[in-house]
């Protein structure tokens, strides 16, 4: 029955798109993106008519059906006639609908290509670090009369092979990713990821610890060697560089060597690429920019959240918001936190108050059903029906409103030095990044509700758009008989 729907759906999308107009598609966590040959024959209204559709728009020449998490898979399988992927075929189409795609951007989305698989692990270790902090916390511990000490050994171990494993094994898994996205073979992404923190390279936080004694293998007697756990960019570099030596070296070995040699090649010329060359340099790079991004964000008076809760909104308009992703990532893993995607945070909350209080006050009936999905939906962390079904549509004025109490949630939370410990978690589940910490958990769920609430009045009394305060026909007619 589920099948038969997500067939129906997909058959409805290619009929008013036009099997014709379409020249690919792929879809990414939350949408179907349609590269099409001509955006205008392409009825809007009478794509948000079919069912799971939460609204459309057009960015960097792709027609976007927002369809939301899990949906979009099936619709998508659907399409392909519930065939498994394949994956150089999915890369092809990829290509083709990327092809538009140009500098900046298109960096931005092969970024978010590699890091969005890994977001889930991020997520979830996130979450059993909260969960680690609450139920070894004095307090908790102390209510049953016990300490941190009378914790079984077994249990504390337990604990931290779910908190550490993620980051400690972070390289494998982008140069997994990476591998993946530029055709190379995902396994020998994964080998030569493992290898940056292979045991027998010493490891990269007790070389940092001064008290730890731990100092880095020097090779040539100046190149300082040793492990790279949790080092973001080094892994992304190598990721993508191995997987293009691959495809270079398989291009032209002899089939009957390729088997066994180009893995080979690939393993050894980046090993040592890796170990000697680029990470020592990258390593002081990636240092460079958490220590700028940190900086940004605990600049005098709220400055950098105020700055950065204002460019979010702007980022996610443009799709550029994927670029804070690998930051985040790095984030965390130097440092532990993710004090970032705290103040991006405030962008879910402001638009969907200000989705809703256009939606309240709205007399257009299309609007308000509309507009009560699109806020259900973005308090779920899918935005794109909020912000270009609702918010967007009609008027700049409720687009303003958004984004001023998004910098000023920012501005208030990096004032309050507020920081979550993952990423993955958005507007209602997003309080589950601050339970490791009380304090943060109030302060963060105290402001949110501000935020949201601000934006809702402010839009409901100053800001909803003239156009949704007109009745539709079938309104009129009805209230009429």
């Amino acid at each position: 029955m589920s099948e038969n729907k997500y067939e129906r759906i997909g058959k409805e999308l290619v009929n008013v798109i036009g099997e014709d107009n379409i020249e690919s598609y792929v879809h990414c966590a939350t949408r179907l993106r349609f590269s099409v040959k001509d955006r205008e024959k392409i009825d809007d209204e009478a794509i948000e008519r079919i069912d799971e559709v939460k609204g459309v728009f057009f960015n960097a020449g792709q027609y976007q059906v927002i369809l939301g998490t899990g949906t979009v898979n099936k619709v998508y399988s659907a399409l392909r006639g519930n065939q498994p992927h394949q994956e150089d075929e999915r890369q092809k189409k990829e290509a083709s609908s990327n092809s538009k795609d140009k500098g900046i951007r298109k960096a931005v989305r092969t970024l978010a290509d590699i890091f969005i698989p890994i977001i889930p692990i991020i997520g979830a270790t996130g979450l059993f670090l909260g969960l680690k902090g609450v139920l070894f916390s004095d307090a908790i511990l102390g209510s049953m009369g016990m300490s941190v000490n009378d914790v079984p050994d077994y249990l504390r171990t337990l604990l931290s092979v779910l908190t550490d494993t993620a980051f400690a094994f972070l390289p494998a898994l982008i140069c997994w990713s990476a591998f993946r996205n530029f055709g190379g073979m995902p396994i020998i992404g994964f080998v030569l990821g493992l290898m940056l923190v292979s045991p027998a390279l010493p490891n990269a936080y007790a070389v940092a610890d001064i008290n730890s004694g731990v100092k880095p293998i020097m090779a040539f007697g100046f190149i300082p060697v040793v492990g790279y756990q949790g080092k973001v960019l080094t892994a992304l570099v190598i990721g993508i560089l191995g997987a293009k030596l691959e495809k270079k070296l398989r291009a032209v070995m002899p089939n009957a060597l390729d088997l066994i040699f180009t893995p080979f090649f690939v393993l050894l010329t980046m090993m040592v690429t890796g170990l000697l060359i680029l990470g020592p340099l990258l390593h002081f790079v990636e240092m460079g920019l958490v220590t700028v991004i940190t900086q940004l964000i605990h600049a005098p008076f709220g400055i950098g959240g105020l700055l950065i809760g204002l460019l979010y909104p702007l980022a996610v308009m443009t799709g550029m918001h994927h670029l804070f992703i690998a930051v985040e990532t790095t984030l965390l893993a130097n440092t532990g936190f993710n004090p970032l995607i705290t103040l991006c945070a405030m962008y879910g909350f402001a638009n969907a108050g200000t989705c809703l209080g256009i939606t309240l006050k709205a007399k257009k009936s299309t609007v308000k059903v509309a507009g009560l999905s699109a806020t259900l939906t973005q308090l779920l962390g899918v935005s794109e029906p909020a912000l270009f079904g609702v918010v967007m549509r009609y008027s700049m004025k409720p687009l303003y409103v958004m984004i001023g109490c998004s910098a000023v949630g920012g501005a208030i939370l990096s004032i309050l030095n507020i920081k979550a410990n993952s990423y993955g978690l958005a507007v209602l589940l997003s309080p589950l990044m601050y339970i490791y910490e009380w304090n943060q958990l109030i302060v963060y769920i105290v402001v949110s509700a501000l935020v949201f609430t601000a934006a809702l009045i402010i839009t409901y009394l100053f800001a909803v758009p003239k156009e949704v305060m007109v009745e539709d026909r079938s309104q009129k007619l009805s209230n009429a008989s």
